[in-house]
């Protein structure tokens, strides 16, 4: 399971079974789950009094503790349909953020332990996209992972099993997301939601300002005007959301190099001859990769599935849970 800040996905017999926004709907006077995943995310900031959306993860860990077990219920449900009672034997391996504390790991520990698993496993996110993307990570040779999620980048370089230097910061696609609405409002003096920002993101969203062919077409934002509140519609470019974003990639751009920096001599060759591989949905940021090529100059490589990376590593390490190291 990538248990993410954005997506929750559960691989279960090399089958994406589950796939679902990491969104819970709760009863605002029971506290009752009333939908999960996508069903929730169609609510988000569009419920009456009675209903409240939660996200129960930020920055890549637990932030609400009740939402998350009742999340991870509602998702393990969709796996086991018509079941009502989980299986005792219900084994898991849940991938987290490289930079967790030992408080983070047991609130994700108990959650999953809360929500049916019997026999839990957990290992950082870096580790599974390596294992995910099809990287020989028992080698003694040093292979560079980005996992670039919805609330944390993992950046690590593994060799034989472990991982010898990372960084995790916790800024990813979520501060993406919270630059085009402040650009929205500063620039245009119009009121853009989480949900407008993530689609001019996913429509028009770059890392570059010159696409050349690959440009996309200008996205129509609709909405309120912030001072008059009247209807606006608003044309925006890949070059605006190139300029109001270049902050946050910057700070991604310089934690890659920071990992680089602590990575030793010998394994830092292997990196420049094998490459770095991004994964995770801000892979899918157009442009990312060929600015970091240029940044760093080394050569970066999208992973072929980069939202389902992690998920995949971590059904990989199930299946040989004697091969690898896991955590608690």
């Amino acid at each position: 399971m990538d248990l993410g800040t954005a997506n929750t996905i559960i691989i279960s017999d090399d089958k994406v079974v589950v796939d679902e926004p990491s969104v819970v709907a709760l009863d605002r006077r029971t506290d009752q789950m009333i939908a999960v995943g996508s069903q929730a995310k169609m609510m988000h900031e569009k419920v009456n009094r009675d209903i409240y959306t939660v996200r129960p993860l930020r920055d890549g860990v637990i932030a609400n503790f009740n939402a998350c077990e009742q999340m991870l219920r509602g998702m393990i449900r969709m796996v086991h349909k018509g079941n009502r009672l989980f299986s005792p034997s219900l084994k898991m391996v849940i991938g987290v953020p490289s930079g967790s504390t030992e408080v983070e790991l047991r609130a994700v520990r108990d959650s999953a332990e809360h929500a049916g698993a019997r026999e839990l496993k957990l290992i950082y996110e870096p580790m599974a996209a390596a294992i995910g993307v099809g990287l020989d990570v028992l080698a003694p040779q040093g292979n560079m992972v980005v996992d670039i999620g919805g609330g944390s980048t993992e950046i690590a370089v593994i060799s034989l099993g472990g991982i010898v230097a990372d960084k995790s910061i916790r800024i990813a696609g979520d501060e993406l997301t919270h630059d085009i609405q402040e650009y929205m409002a500063r620039q245009h003096n119009i009121k853009v939601g989480e949900r407008m920002a993530e689609r001019i993101k996913i429509h028009v969203g770059s890392a570059l300002t010159d696409l050349g062919e690959e440009a996309p077409e200008d996205y129509i934002v609709d909405g309120p005007n912030k001072i008059t509140a009247l209807p606006m519609k608003v044309p925006v470019c890949y070059q605006e959301v190139a300029h109001c974003i270049e902050s946050t990639v910057e700070t991604i751009e310089d934690s890659v190099l920071q990992c680089l920096e602590a990575t030793p001599p010998e394994l830092y060759a292997d990196i420049v001859k094998n490459g770095i591989w991004l994964t995770g949905g801000g892979a899918l940021l157009r442009g990312l990769g060929q600015r970091l090529s240029d940044k760093v100059k080394i050569p970066f490589h999208v992973a072929e599935d980069p939202l389902h990376s992690v998920a995949r590593g971590t059904a990989i390490a199930l299946k040989n849970i004697d091969k690898f190291n896991f955590l608690m």
